[in-house]
């Protein structure tokens, strides 16, 4: 089975670009790459981009690409779609760094583009802003969770990572604990984009960052239970939730089935469960999210 093997970058639409540009530039760190007549391209490094900014009347999460392996076959995968009942469709150049993509929809109307290889961009990591790692994980809350978990798992060959009782899944399909994830809710739409940060000590210069340009925590620092990772939120100017986070569980050996050894877990080892909800998989540190946060 062809399966995705890391997450390459998300598609936003907006009603202002300009200030979503000073926002991923100023503030998150991102490098203005590339800006044509259709989309403004952001990235940290390596990748032509991580962030795509589009015009939009509203402000919304559009599309995902995703990388597999660089010798697998998108004819192939395109058959393996179609047994599923999903029609994709090849296109040429779909942005640059990328010769050739594959595209299709996942069941809640996200866009979806699979390519193999990319000409790697090699910029520097900016000297201002907070400056992540990379782009980590995207999140969505989802009318039906039970067919994106099938999407995922059948279409891409994700891997699930941990539930939440039976309505938050947590989605990988590399090393990190998380890719993708899904919560139940009443609309399907983006709940957040999170980037990953180097250690601890750049969560909180990021916290330093962030409060000297009036930008307020929604939630956190604080450690996450499932994925045991250090996390803060915020919003950002189309008042979307932004999280920044640090030392994610991860999986290195699929085949041995549990995460990388932690002091902070308390499954020993610890592998892919069902999560009681409550504080012990929220925020092992004490505060709980705000109200609505999953909605």
């Amino acid at each position: 089975m062809i399966h995705a093997r890391r997450l390459a970058h998300a598609t936003f639409e907006t009603p202002d670009v300009e200030r979503q540009i000073a926002y991923h530039t100023d503030i998150l760190g991102l490098t203005l790459v590339e800006r044509d007549s259709e989309a403004v391209y952001l990235a940290s490094t390596l990748d032509h981009h991580s962030v795509l900014i589009k015009h939009g009347s509203a402000a919304a999460c559009r599309r995902l690409s995703f990388q597999i392996g660089p010798n697998d076959d998108l004819g192939e995968l395109a058959r393996q779609l179609s047994d599923l009942g999903v029609a994709s469709e090849r296109r040429n150049s779909p942005f640059p760094s990328v010769r050739e993509c594959l595209s299709f929809n996942d069941p809640k109307g996200t866009g979806i583009d699979v390519f193999t290889q990319y000409e790697a961009a090699r910029q520097d990591f900016k000297n201002t802003g907070i400056v992540p790692n990379k782009l980590g994980h995207v999140a969505f809350t989802v009318t039906d969770i039970k067919k994106m978990v099938e999407f995922y798992t059948k279409a891409l060959g994700f891997r699930i990572s941990d539930w939440m009782g039976d309505f938050f899944v947590f989605m990988r399909c590399g090393p990190d604990h998380h890719t993708v994830n899904f919560v139940q809710a009443k609309s399907d739409k983006l709940h957040h984009i999170a980037f990953e940060l180097k250690d601890w000590a750049h969560v909180e210069t990021a916290c330093d960052f962030l409060s000297r340009h009036d930008i307020r925590l929604e939630w956190g620092p604080g450690r996450h239970g499932i994925g045991h990772n250090i996390f803060t939120y915020h919003r950002n100017p189309d008042n979307q939730i932004t999280e920044l986070f640090t030392q994610l569980d991860t999986i290195l050996d699929e085949d041995l089935g549990y995460f990388e050894p932690r002091p902070w877990h308390r499954d020993k080892p610890q592998r892919p469960k069902v999560w009681t909800p409550g504080p012990s998989a929220a925020n092992y540190w004490g505060a709980p999210p705000p109200p609505g946060f999953l909605d």
